[in-house]
């Protein structure tokens, strides 16, 4: 068993990447990149932190944020 880095946009495509993943027996961390100010691409439909952690939460990965926004 391999332990693999997804990354989670919040979007459909990493969520099933990731399940795949996990159905092929491997571990799973999401990860998500930070890199517009907190709450903006929520506004704009797309690429949500929250939505990420709670696609992560529902499949029973560890999730973590690397905060890039300030860069």
């Amino acid at each position: 068993m391999a332990r693999v880095a997804a990354a989670m946009s919040g979007g459909v495509d990493s969520a099933v990447a990731a399940a795949r993943i996990l159905d092929e027996g491997h571990e799973v961390i999401g990860l998500t990149a930070q890199l517009l100010p907190p709450g903006w691409g929520a506004a704009r439909g797309c690429c949500d932190v929250d939505v990420a952690r709670e696609t992560c939460r529902r499949l029973g990965i560890k999730h973590h944020v690397v905060d890039l926004s300030a860069d």
